[in-house]
């Protein structure tokens, strides 16, 4: 069956991996590599051909990028812009100068050295992205600065392999860097200005034949055409799939894309992960470890705190620099193909090659590993380095006192805020974004910049005196260890949160939330409801069917308090008191007539509170108020009572 064969056995042991690491608690992609070096050459196992797998696999990063161009907006790397069109390249240059004084220490000659560096300099956009996807990290701060810099190490994949080759005369390779500068330049152009009205043109009429799959093989070959369009030209071929889902993000159907391009991108992705472990070299491995280990050791460390420092450079402080440092010191994918390109020209030899290779799988391998000791080792930071200022704005004077504290500045978080600020509340919000922060800055809003995960920041938001904690982000893994941190030290304090699913909230009650909001049901309820009423359904009946699905998928005995009991009825009362305005035409009873002479209170059990006539407002006429054409009268009553007045009317 040949490679048909090949992908059996790969996903079949894949399967098996995935399932030893989901028993051990660990990262899939770990489960993923360990099959890869089960069934692959070097451990005499079933996969032989591994290059051919290898051609499948960048299906896998261009389904992975094309994916989180879908998912990404230009809008989000606006925050990180300076530190990814600047750092990143001043990156670039800079590791490179440290993987070749990393080669010179250990003996290699200058050429091998400097193509070290250029390798070294690129890290792991597949590994860093599944790792930030299985933490729950994807939107935050941190995520953000990561996948700035790799769009640009991506960019910087064909100009490093123009120029390396080109090492021993330099000279040659800088008309051959600026054809591709301008063909990089030329296919962004015709993307933003063509491929922003063609693509989504093209999906509408697709989408209108209602044909989930023609909507599938549709998105699917836009992402895997554009970007093979860009590799023909000399271009990336994963840049091309990413810019192409960027273009279809900003359509009417980014979201629908990106749902079904998911389960392929999983399946192409498990294909990458596991090629990676077949060029794993097991007994080059056990007769050289300690020296691929010092080598990983020397990159990982010097790389991730030049990442780390770098991010701090750039105005990033509290856990961006340590996140970024922990996520990005690895050796990338691409280090394969710089690596064979290296090798296939003369310029790295045979155990050169080797070594390259078994430190860049080594690295991928302990990423996930490094990158979730991020939390654990900023709570440590921070409690031995008690001097360290918090960035906060607006916050009053006298501190925080008798307040409610916001987890999360987003937009519900900023609706909240709104709201407190209106009714003079006071209330902190605590929020890791600079946008954001900018946000609360602006409105007035007293704000904590931080990770609200972190100890010492919920310590600064003074939670020992707060009224109410609101927990406002999506992140189910973040929310979960603010409750269990807060539930521990102050049990008493009562805390709201959002849940996406039955499960999450489940899960957050069990550790002690008072109350937990399901933003999907709130606003299903909303529109069935207003559908109702536009149906003329009694108000008491539509009160009823709402209360019962909440008393369904809410914690019925929070529901069933005695306090939460009384806002409800007040909410119903207030539903069933309803005030209208109404015009009085020529032929109304009521023109002409006074309020004591209607006696409507009497009869029809309805009351006007208000007139409005020729741009004045009367408020609660009275008994002797003569009502004439045109006005406007404000009734309050039941709706029955309301029809009552309109028939009598």
């Amino acid at each position: 069956m040949g490679i048909a064969a090949d992908i059996v056995i790969i996903v079949v042991t894949a399967l098996f991996g995935g399932l030893l690491a989901q028993k051990f608690r660990q990262p899939l992609i770990l489960g993923y590599i360990l099959a890869g070096v089960v069934i692959g050459p070097f451990t005499g196992g079933a996969v032989t051909d591994v290059y051919e797998v290898e051609k499948l696999a960048e299906i896998g990063v261009a389904l992975l990028l094309f994916a989180l161009g879908l998912e990404f907006s230009l809008k989000e790397l606006k925050p990180v812009k300076y530190v990814a069109l600047l750092g990143g390249p001043i990156q670039i240059v800079l590791t490179i100068g440290y993987g070749y004084l990393i080669g010179r220490w250990i003996g290699w000659e200058t050429v091998p050295s400097l193509w070290l560096g250029g390798i070294a300099s690129l890290s792991s956009t597949m590994v860093i992205l599944k790792t930030l996807m299985n933490q729950g990290m994807m939107g935050t701060l941190s995520s953000r600065v990561m996948i700035g810099v790799l769009i640009v190490q991506d960019l910087a994949v064909v100009p490093l392999m123009i120029m390396l080759p080109q090492l021993s005369d330099p000279a040659s390779g800088l008309p051959i860097l600026g054809v591709a500068v301008i063909k990089s330049v030329v296919f962004l152009l015709l993307m933003f200005l063509v491929g922003t009205r063609l693509l989504p043109w093209l999906l509408a009429i697709v989408a209108r034949w209602n044909s989930r799959e023609l909507f599938l093989l549709t998105i699917t070959a836009i992402g895997l055409g554009i970007g093979y369009a860009t590799y023909l030209v000399g271009l990336s071929f994963a840049f091309g799939a990413f810019v192409a889902g960027m273009v279809l993000s900003e359509s009417d159907y980014g979201h629908q894309a990106l749902s079904d391009i998911i389960p392929l991108r999983d399946l192409f992705g498990l294909l990458f992960f596991t090629s990676v472990g077949m060029l794993l070299e097991p007994n080059f491995l056990l007769e050289n470890y300690a020296r691929v280990l010092r080598l990983v050791g020397l990159i990982a460390v010097g790389k991730g705190v030049l990442m780390a420092a770098i991010a701090r450079g750039f105005g990033y402080g509290n856990v961006v620099p340590l996140a970024v440092g922990l996520g990005m010191f690895q050796i990338g994918e691409f280090s394969f193909v710089l690596g064979q390109v290296g090798h296939a020209g003369g310029f790295l030899d045979g155990v050169q090659h080797a070594y390259i290779l078994s430190a860049a799988i080594f690295s991928m391998v302990i990423t996930p590993l490094a990158s979730g000791l991020t939390a654990p080792l900023y709570g440590m930071k921070r409690r031995l380095m008690k001097t360290d200022t918090l960035e906060t704005v607006n916050l009053p004077q006298e501190g925080l006192h008798q307040h409610i504290v916001i987890a999360g500045g987003g937009r519900v978080g900023q609706h909240i805020a709104q709201v407190l600020q209106q009714l003079d509340v006071p209330f902190v919000v605590i929020e890791l974004s600079h946008r954001l922060i900018d946000i609360c800055k602006k409105c007035g809003y007293p704000a904590i910049y931080g990770d609200a995960g972190q100890e010492t920041i919920l310590e600064a938001a003074n939670l020992a005196e707060a009224q109410q904690l609101l927990i406002t982000m999506p992140n189910i893994t973040t929310t979960e260890s603010i409750v269990r941190y807060v539930h521990r030290n102050y049990p008493e304090l009562n805390i709201v949160a959002r849940a996406n699913g039955v499960e999450q909230m489940a899960a957050l009650y069990e550790d002690g939330v008072y109350m937990v909001i399901m933003p999907e049901l709130e606003a299903g309820l909303e529109i069935a409801r207003q559908a109702l009423l536009n149906l003329k359904i009694p108000i008491p009946t539509i009160q009823r069917y709402t209360d019962s699905v909440r008393l369904d998928h809410y914690h019925s005995e929070i529901l069933n308090q005695a306090g939460n009991q009384e806002i409800r009825l007040l909410k119903n009362a207030r539903e069933l008191l309803e005030l209208s305005w109404e015009r009085l035409g020529e032929d109304s009873l009521l023109v002409g007539r006074s309020l004591r002479t209607l006696e409507l209170r009497q009869t029809l059990g309805v009351s006007i509170v208000g007139v409005l006539r020729d741009g004045k407002f009367t408020l609660n006429p009275s008994a002797d108020f003569v009502f004439q054409v045109d006005d406007m009268i404000a009734i309050i009553g039941s709706p029955i009572q309301q029809q009552a007045l309109q028939n009598f009317n």
